[in-house]
C-alpha cells in the first residue's frame, strides 16, 4: 500500500469539499474506490468524467486497476474545465 494524495480540481474540489487529501492505496482503482466510500454522491458522479494525473503523468485509457501508485505520490482529478 501506498500513501498518497489525491487532489481535487474545480468540480471535483467543489464535490468533494476540500481541495486534497490523504489516501493509501495500491492502485487507482482502489483509490477512487476509497474516495467514493468517503465522498457518496456529487463527487462519485463528477469523477465518471474526470481525466487522472499520476505524479504528472495522464492516465488515459489505461485500466484504473493496472495503474500502481508510488510512495509519496500524488493523483490530480481533474473534470473537464470550460474554455479550454
Amino acid at each position: 500500500m501506498a500513501a498518497v494524495t489525491i487532489r481535487y480540481w474545480a468540480a471535483a474540489k467543489a464535490a468533494a469539499g476540500v481541495a486534497e487529501e490523504p489516501y493509501t492505496a495500491r492502485t487507482l482503482a482502489e483509490a477512487l474506490d476509497a474516495v467514493r466510500e468517503r465522498h457518496p454522491g456529487e463527487l462519485t458522479r463528477v469523477l465518471q468524467r474526470c481525466a487522472f494525473l499520476i505524479d504528472g503523468d495522464p492516465v488515459g485509457t489505461r485500466g484504473h486497476e493496472t495503474v500502481r501508485l508510488a510512495e509519496g505520490g500524488t493523483v490530480e482529478v481533474l473534470p473537464p474545465f470550460a474554455g479550454g
